[in-house]
């Protein structure tokens, strides 16, 4: 079975929206990066033509080169991915500014368990120094 790859180099808002997908980046994400609304974006992602000031603030965005965004191909992706990076896109984007739900949870359970660690460690502190007064005191 062949399959076909859709060549969309003048649809500027379609190589955005493409690329954005491939990086795992939601509109919400990519417009709280622009400072814009996701609604704002999904219209960028409808546009067959952008400026290049505007190519460069979401090339920027997504820490990728804006000839990335004009010279999209799904094609040319989906070698470059299969061939270069064994389906890992670290090397395409900074893994830090993703805004990966279940790692933010996992970062946060590990922020609470080190919280708690460290309450429990004060409460032992506590319980040593009452049962050091306690010993201290003279029988009444």
């Amino acid at each position: 079975m062949e399959t076909t790859y859709r060549v969309n180099r003048k649809h500027l808002g379609y190589n955005v929206k493409r690329l954005r997908e491939i990086l795992g980046v939601k509109q919400e994400d990519l417009a709280e990066r622009l400072h814009l609304t996701q609604q704002s974006v999904s219209k960028l992602e409808n546009k067959e033509d952008l400026d290049n000031e505007t190519l460069e603030k979401i090339a920027n965005a997504m820490n990728i080169p804006s000839d990335a965004i004009k010279n999209f191909t799904d094609e040319g992706t989906v070698h470059i991915v299969s061939n270069t990076f064994s389906g890992h896109y670290s090397a395409l984007y900074n893994n830090a500014t993703i805004n990966n739900p279940i790692e933010k949870i996992v970062q946060l359970y590990d922020e609470k368990v080190e919280l708690y660690e460290r309450m429990l460690q004060s409460e032992k502190e506590k319980v040593a120094l009452l049962e050091e007064l306690l010993r201290d005191r003279p029988n009444i």
